[in-house]
């Protein structure tokens, strides 16, 4: 079971502009190899927890739940869940995410933390093809499947139940190519992930502070 350490979903019907899409953050890890738990580091001006949440808002999604482990932090604008296993990877966390969820989500965009020079224009361009019938939707980078993903609620079971380990949505995304509708995102950001003090320190120096609107998806 999870907790929830802020706000409360009750299943109404949404605000987003998004087709009842809402958006997961994951945010649990410890932080090994950057030393610190990602969720707290500042970044950009900004924590990165209070960054990945602000990117799934911009881009369209209502509401938006992120799921804390290793640290506790108030993210604004977003309902924060504990996950109280996290230390068995992002499989959990990822499950924990999904239950939390209200009835009223029609799909999820997931995005991890650690991956803040994403633009909210890669959010936008997934719910759009949402909107036009993609059950699945993965952004891409230079041809290769990255993050943001979105998943329809119909497929919510199997990816929790595939989830395992420190992986996420991969297994489902493996097992069902099919269902996977490729959603170019090289012109809107960057999935360069922080793991290490050196990726921190090197990311650092393309952030752009909040209130600056990262590259938007052309129409």
């Amino acid at each position: 079971m999870t907790g929830k350490a802020a706000g409360e979903l009750d299943g109404s019907g949404m605000t987003g502009r998004g087709p009842g899409c809402a958006g997961l953050l994951l945010a649990a890890g410890k932080g090994a190899r950057l030393g610190t738990p990602k969720a707290a580091v500042s970044f950009g001006g900004e924590l990165l927890a209070d960054r990945g949440a602000r990117l799934l808002r911009e881009g369209g999604c209502d509401p938006v739940v992120v799921v804390l482990g290793a640290v506790s932090v108030q993210v604004a604008g977003a309902v924060t869940v504990r996950n109280p296993d996290w230390e068995s990877g992002m499989g959990s966390s990822l499950r924990a995410g999904l239950d939390a969820l209200p009835a009223s989500a029609e799909a999820v965009v997931i995005a991890l933390v650690d991956q803040p020079l994403i633009g909210a224009g890669a959010v936008e361009r997934l719910i759009e093809a949402r909107s036009v019938g993609a059950a699945v939707a993965v952004a891409t980078y230079g041809g290769a499947m990255r993050n943001p993903v979105l998943i329809g609620r119909e497929h919510f079971g199997e990816v929790a139940r595939l989830a395992a380990g420190d992986v996420g949505a991969r297994p489902f995304l493996r097992a069902h190519p099919e269902l996977v509708t490729p959603v170019p995102c090289d012109d809107v950001g960057d999935p360069a992930d922080i793991d290490t003090p050196d990726d921190l320190a090197r990311l650092s120096r393309g952030a752009r502070p909040p209130g600056v609107d990262p590259r938007r998806a052309t129409r």
